[in-house]
């Protein structure tokens, strides 16, 4: 039988109710599928042979412009595509690793792939040429202007005397 799992201010008539015990079994199920559901573990996002990787970002916003930066260790610039559709950005990639050992008495060969897609909402439109794209050491780094009406703009706001 299910543990009981419900928090201590439900009292103990309350938490024995078979409609809570129902729903206490149910939501141990769900997890229980989640858990061991294809790809919904860290470990299978970040190992290229699973064939899926998820590039870490970082998101900063300033008043002028959008910084997202991205870690894509180990894929070159020419496997890294960057677009924007609409108010969406949308960062492709793919890696592919190949390893070969030789000794005296064996011949190993590893090859994995795997590609990643991340989209982010910018919450507007940028402007053609308004992007700048950097690559360096594993890392992209975009810079993305912000149009003029989407800059924040102060208002002076005269208060009037009674």
């Amino acid at each position: 039988m299910a543990q009981n799992k419900l928090p201590s201010f439900f009292t103990d008539d309350f938490a024995a109710s078979p409609m809570f015990q129902d729903l206490q079994r149910e939501m141990n199920q769900l997890l229980q599928r989640f858990r061991h559901q294809p790809g919904t573990s860290t470990a299978d996002w970040m190992n290229p042979a699973s064939g899926r990787m998820m590039s870490a970002l970082d998101v900063s916003e300033s008043d002028e412009a959008f910084e997202i930066t991205a870690e894509i260790p180990g894929v070159s610039e020419d496997d890294i595509e960057v677009s924007i559709i609409g108010d969406v950005l949308t960062l492709r990639g793919e890696k592919t690793i190949e390893r070969e050992e030789k000794d005296k008495d064996f011949h190993l060969v590893e090859r994995a792939q795997g590609s990643f897609r991340r989209q982010v909402s910018l919450g507007f439109v940028p402007e053609e040429g308004a992007v700048d794209a950097e690559f360096s050491d594993g890392v992209l780094t975009l810079t993305i202007a912000k149009p003029t009406e989407a800059k924040p703009r102060a208002q002076t706001i005269a208060i009037r005397k009674s």
